[in-house]
């Protein structure tokens, strides 16, 4: 099986990857990908590679892994998103006779409140030789609705490397300390707007959101406040380098690789309950604040600026989940879907 003990073929596919027109949209996959590649294994990516377009995108999304899949011949074919990717994945293991593997990240398995995208779900999972979810909050949500799914507990981990705390170019920090940084889409779920009224009580340093989307009109224009808007993903290090606090207290957080990211730069957390940073922040590191107390928030924001920065024991905590002992971990599943499929 092509010295399979060693190396896998990996066919990935995803409906989020970066490009020219959206840097952002999807990188948190990449670094993994990268990784899986320095390691050794064959690794060939389809994907959607832009934000919006037509419903049909996923059936051309469909389309194409299979045709990939009949030319690259993988031994495993990996679908980041339950569905639709996943279902696009599937189609491509058919292809190939190859085991599907796929990975829950948060929204897919949100979505599973609506029957029908449930139904879809359950389909996909059924067939699949493994399921990977990047925290065990997240594999709780999943088997609230599928309950005999059993995940393996992978993130995408953190390039250690990269977000060293001292990136090959400095940004220039837009107000005084404590620097407060934000980095995400600005939606209600993120709890953005709670997080600079909370700043607003602080009454010192400033914030800086990178990120966009539906509430940056109502984060614009705050004493002490910028908005940076969305930036390529190999710039993330230089502003979460410069910053003192990286803040994620949001409503809920499948995962939370932006507090991952800056524990790696050895920067302290604020990051929320609800989700999967509970699992990797220790006291240490960070403050874990419940959503929808303002005055939690504000307290958090307190704590957290007193803690050490930069912070070795952040720094610490976080290479527990360096990207490439977890690229090992996805390759580990990958290998022993593909040894253990009927001949």
């Amino acid at each position: 099986m092509r010295g399979l003990q060693a190396q896998v073929r990996i066919l990935i596919v995803t409906q989020m990857w970066p490009s020219a027109a959206d840097p952002d949209f999807g990188a948190f996959l990449v670094p993994q990908v990268e990784a899986l590649r320095e390691q050794g294994h064959e690794v060939e990516v389809v994907a959607i590679d832009r934000r919006g377009g037509s419903p049909l995108k996923h059936g051309r999304l469909t389309l194409q892994a299979v045709r990939a899949a009949r030319r690259f011949r993988p031994d495993a074919v990996l679908a980041h998103m339950l569905f639709p990717a996943g279902f696009a994945g599937l189609a491509a293991a058919r292809a190939a006779r190859a085991p599907l593997v796929v990975m829950a990240h948060g929204q897919d398995v949100a979505n599973c409140e609506r029957p029908a995208l449930r139904a879809a779900t359950r389909f996909v999972v059924s067939r699949a030789a493994a399921v990977v979810a990047n925290s065990r909050w997240l594999e709780r949500r999943l088997q609230r609705h599928l309950p005999d799914v059993t995940a393996e507990i992978i993130d995408l981990g953190v390039d250690m490397a990269r977000f060293d705390g001292a990136p090959e170019r400095a940004v220039e920090w837009p107000g005084p300390r404590p620097r407060l940084l934000c980095v995400g889409s600005l939606l209600p779920r993120k709890n953005v707007v709670p997080l600079a009224d909370a700043f607003a009580r602080l009454g010192a340093g400033s914030l800086v959101f990178v990120g966009d989307g539906p509430q940056r009109a109502e984060l614009e224009g705050r004493p002490g406040v910028t908005v940076v808007g969305r930036v390529p993903h190999d710039e993330v290090p230089a502003w979460v380098a410069a910053c003192d606090v990286l803040c994620q207290p949001s409503e809920q957080e499948p995962f939370g690789l932006a507090a991952l990211e800056a524990m790696a730069a050895g920067r302290s957390v604020v990051a929320t309950t609800e989700g999967g940073p509970p699992e990797f922040v220790p006291p240490e590191a960070g403050v874990l604040v419940k959503p929808g107390d303002p005055d939690a928030l504000l307290d958090a924001l307190r704590r957290a600026i007193a803690l050490p920065s930069p912070n070795p024991a952040a720094r610490a905590a976080a290479a527990e989940h360096d990207v490439r002992r977890q690229a090992r971990r996805m390759a580990e599943v990958l290998r022993r879907a593909a040894e253990e499929r009927p001949a």
